[in-house]
């Protein structure tokens, strides 16, 4: 690649389906299997070709922007993180209007809440246009999915099927030889007015570009997970915990505590007289008394006692004392008997 490449992610939602998760933060911050979601979003893009090269590009929200970028500076220093901010919520390629100045060269961009496993190295010598990571699924209905044709090549992109003839839903991650022609689609589709309910979305602008002879490939993925509702958000945080992110060996020695794996509890945790998993992350500085907790993400900070939880997600610094049952809590919120 001559120029360097672009890894966008567009990040402006309001992450309405995560509240009161995302009240105090946005949905890329959100816990998840000792990380945030935004860092496992970072993390697919290790192979690409010539990654110390790479420039990222987030495009942020009106509100609460500032902790995303306080994040990547604490965490990514050395890399190079442009930002662009989308005033008003107006659709993806609307989001993608508003950082064109950053978009140059070759662009791979994914969803902030979307995280596949896949090797991108193969872009050093991919010859197509573009590239859009599928994956078949049993109902196609509540998805977007890509027409191909005979010889391989996407005809178009459609957005929720009426039948179940094409399975090949779209992921939401992106390759784009030239960004600048999908800047140039996103403008014709801003000019013709290609929405839906004020929202411009970026598959109406891609086949822009199909009906102009684009040539845009598909690639398989096996693994397509989401991080955008409670449900979806505990059902990744299982999967990661069992495929590489468990530590339970480091707290084999806790008398007074059962450890039931796959776990993921921070070094600066502390636990006592409870039983721990299996399905849990527990983050920094989280304190667990005489409790049992199980297939939940519970925030730093947290403070636990006496309790029983299942299936629960907690923000930053909540207190629980006495309570059985399911809970979903956002930052600094308290539930005590």
């Amino acid at each position: 690649m001559s120029k360097p490449l672009k890894i966008v992610i567009p990040m402006a939602g309001f992450g309405t389906r995560l509240r009161p998760l995302t009240w105090s933060k946005p949905k890329p911050l959100v816990s998840l299997a000792g990380k945030t979601v935004l860092d496992y979003v970072l993390d697919m893009f290790l192979t690409v070709p010539d990654f110390d090269s790479a420039e990222f590009v987030f495009i942020l929200g009106p509100m609460m922007g500032e902790q995303i970028q306080e994040h990547a500076a604490r965490l990514y220093p050395d890399w190079h993180v442009d930002y662009a901010v989308q005033p008003e919520m107006k659709g993806q390629s609307d989001a993608f209007w508003q950082a064109r100045e950053f978009l140059h060269g070759p662009m791979l961009m994914a969803f902030s809440d979307t995280l596949i496993e896949n090797d991108f190295s193969f872009l050093a010598d991919e010859e197509a246009d573009a590239v859009a990571w599928v994956k078949p699924v049993p109902d196609p209905r509540r998805f977007g999915v890509a027409e191909v044709n005979e010889n391989g090549w996407v005809t178009q992109l459609t957005e929720k099927p009426e039948d179940m003839s094409n399975n090949l839903a779209v992921v939401g991650c992106y390759y784009f030889r030239e960004s600048e022609d999908l800047i140039a689609a996103i403008e014709t589709q801003i000019e013709k007015d290609v929405s839906l309910k004020g929202e411009y979305y970026l598959a109406d602008a891609i086949n822009i570009l199909l009906a102009e002879g684009l040539k845009m490939r598909t690639e398989m993925v096996d693994v397509w997970l989401d991080a955008g509702t409670p449900e979806a958000l505990l059902d990744t945080n299982r999967y990661l915990l069992e495929h590489g992110r468990d530590n339970s060996h480091r707290y084999g020695d806790l008398e007074d505590c059962v450890i039931i794996p796959p776990v993921n509890i921070h070094p600066n945790a502390r636990v006592s007289q409870s039983v721990l998993g299996p399905n849990l992350s527990l983050g920094e500085e989280a304190v667990v008394k005489g409790s049992l907790i199980r297939d939940s993400i519970i925030g730093p900070g947290a403070q636990i006692t006496n309790s029983r939880l299942d299936t629960s997600l907690l923000g930053h610094d909540v207190t629980i004392t006495g309570q059985s049952g399911q809970f979903n809590l956002g930052d600094e919120s308290w539930a005590v008997k």
